[in-house]
């Protein structure tokens, strides 16, 4: 392991290795179904609604997957804004790989557009928060920090986006999914654009390249956990951190199950 590699020297946290090794081979478990052969495309599409239904629900949009498909149908129903959104920026990141890998912050601010286009003012679609705009706060984390500090931390995630690791995708995908509840960026949806930046990661760095499980749907069934990890993750401890990291990769797990389930049920049709 390089000493310049601090993704490597998180992926060496205590029980770090093992939630890895077990979410590599729920992703592979996940990868020999038979159904991918010929229906891989479905299973995609199907991933992202439930992916997009499972998101909305954490930012309290808890809609049942039927009437997630028949949004159009429900622009009246409290929520709707926000479903919409969490199916716009789950939906669009097919196309946002060589941004990510490229220009993470601009895919961010992407997403942003994307997520909050029904709930915010165009000006601050994609922008991050001005110390005018209190942040949302789903979760019950706290006060984020200021938008000095805001900047500076960006920067600093995107620096280390761009640089070679020898770290799992795994890894990555969690602490950036951390460190944008940490930063909460954007006035809204900062949770939307974190959860769908960490399937980003899992896209681009090869453990889902295909995008066929719904980690969103794991950090729904772990929800009594979810708000008290990403807390520990604020506190910046190494076990605060790696606590975050297992809890990101028993959801990640947990997705690639929510993935079979959608195998089987294509086999069957």
């Amino acid at each position: 392991m390089s000493r310049d590699d601090p993704w490597a020297r998180l992926a060496e946290l205590p029980g770090v290795p093992e939630a890895v090794a077990e979410t590599r081979a729920a992703a592979d478990r996940l990868l020999g179904h038979r159904a991918l052969r010929r229906r891989g495309g479905e299973v995609t599409a199907e991933s992202a609604v439930r992916g997009a239904r499972a998101t909305a629900a954490l930012e309290g949009a808890d809609w049942p997957l039927e009437v997630v498909r028949r949004h159009t149908a429900h622009a009246d129903r409290a929520g709707a804004e926000v479903v919409r959104g969490a199916l716009r920026a789950v939906g669009e990141l097919g196309t946002l790989g060589d941004t990510w890998e490229q220009a993470p912050l601009q895919a961010l601010a992407r997403l942003h557009a994307l997520a909050a286009a029904d709930v915010l003012d165009a000006g601050q679609l994609g922008r991050p928060r001005r110390y005018t705009e209190p942040a949302a706060d789903p979760l019950g984390l706290g006060e984020p920090p200021g938008p000095a500090e805001l900047g500076v931390r960006l920067d600093a995630l995107a620096q280390l986006l761009v640089m070679k690791t020898s770290a799992p995708a795994l890894v990555v995908a969690a602490v950036v999914h951390g460190e944008l509840l940490a930063l909460r960026p954007f006035a809204w949806g900062s949770g939307i654009v974190a959860r769908a930046a960490e399937r980003l990661v899992l896209i681009t760095r090869g453990l889902d390249a295909r995008a066929l499980g719904v980690p969103e749907v794991g950090h729904v069934e772990l929800h009594r956990g979810y708000s008290a990890a990403a807390g520990n993750y604020l506190r910046g401890t190494p076990d605060g951190v790696a606590g975050w990291i297992c809890h990101c990769a028993a959801a990640v797990a947990l997705g690639a199950q929510e993935g079979l389930a959608i195998c089987e049920a294509l086999a069957r049709a």
